[in-house]
């Protein structure tokens, strides 16, 4: 490794330190409005249907909303297990069941 690669390290460890020090350490000190710390709530699920639906609707790059989709499909089976049972891992479960079966039957 080189002098420059080492103080590009060491430049991003300390940005990256500093940044989550200066949150974390004043978190006790800072008091969100109600509004805002309930909105705050909404940001994972935002931040999981960003990075999902691309994959499920637009596998190979283009549209592909088809029950010829097995990423839908599981993707769906996923959702209806999910709302019926409320356990993370008999969601998982049924969606990579349905996935698997898709592939192999069709």
């Amino acid at each position: 490794m080189s002098a420059n690669e080492a103080w590009m390290l060491a430049g991003m460890v300390a940005v990256t330190f500093g940044i989550r020090y200066l949150l974390f350490g004043l978190a006790d000190r800072i008091r969100l409005a109600p509004w805002l710390a309930e909105s705050l709530n909404f940001i994972p699920p935002a931040v999981l249907t960003a990075i999902t639906l691309p994959a499920v609707l637009l596998p190979r790059g283009d549209w592909f909303v088809s029950p010829a989709n097995p990423y839908l499909i599981a993707a769906l089976l996923s959702l209806i297990a999910g709302v019926v049972t409320r356990k993370l891992l008999a969601t998982i479960a049924i969606g990579l069941v349905g996935f698997l079966a898709h592939r192999l039957l069709f």
